[in-house]
């Protein structure tokens, strides 16, 4: 796994302000903190966010809790500590980061993805758990194999005279359908300046008996809900993205 790498997560990071603003994350946050609420013994105040990307969910967080937040790649962490100076922001990698201190919830959301092994997943649940005290609350966002099929996906946004299409493509492959392909393609124009750049990322698809068994091994007590339509203004030729939260309580 070489995110720190990818030209979309550091030396294109900057689109992200342009392509979502934190606002336009706050109804999915919501959802993540009323999860989190309705399995916590006790109100939590503390979150850390591992695979935060640029900060755009913590920008709703930080109003439930106080939040520390990880990612791999530095692009990301810059445009995060932009938006959510208060917050805590640590360069690392979910699989195996240590904070040295608890939190009365780890969230995970769909940056589990680019755990592309079994061992992988099994790495980053348990920084989850190093990280909660009994009772704490872990939350993620999965794709589950079963469910999941090929999409075209299309992002837009512009500010100024810079302009910016993002064109993604996910594609199981067909040698291997415990992974697929998101190929991304980035058209920005700045006035008559065109720049393209393309890249392909790999991510990890695991059946929902998987997901279970690992959180159960972790000594979690985990319900499990769908969350359907929220990539829909982006899916295009009538395309399903559906995505699974799961939520584990840690029983030790």
């Amino acid at each position: 796994m070489k995110q720190e790498k990818w030209i979309g997560y550091n030396d294109l990071a900057w689109t992200e302000r342009i392509l979502a603003s934190p606002e336009e994350y706050e109804e999915e946050a919501e959802l993540y903190v009323r999860r989190i609420g309705e399995r916590a013994a006790t109100p939590p105040k503390s979150l850390l966010h591992l695979g935060c990307g640029a900060g755009g969910h913590d920008f709703t967080f930080k109003k439930h809790f106080r939040v520390a937040g990880v990612d791999i790649s530095e692009g990301m962490l810059e445009v995060a500590r932009e938006r959510n100076p208060e917050i805590r922001y640590v360069l690392g990698d979910m699989r195996d980061v240590r904070l040295e201190e608890r939190f009365d919830a780890v969230i995970i959301p769909d940056s589990i993805g680019y755990m592309t092994t079994e061992d992988d997943l099994r790495a980053a649940i348990e920084t989850a758990n190093a990280h909660l005290p009994s009772g704490g609350v872990l939350l993620v966002t999965a794709t589950i194999k079963d469910e999941f099929r090929n999409n075209n996906f299309v992002y837009t946004g512009s500010r100024g005279d810079v302009e910016i299409v993002v064109f993604e493509n996910n594609y199981v492959t067909p040698s291997n359908p415990a992974i697929y392909e998101a190929t991304v393609f980035y058209l920005i124009r700045r006035g008559d300046v065109r720049e393209t750049y393309t890249e392909c990322h790999t991510l990890g698809l695991f059946p929902m008996k998987t997901w279970l068994h690992l959180f159960e091994d972790a000594g979690f007590d985990t319900t499990w809900t769908r969350l359907d339509d929220l990539y829909a203004p982006f899916v295009q030729q009538e395309g399903e993205y559906p995505l699974h939260v799961l939520v584990g309580v840690k029983m030790k």
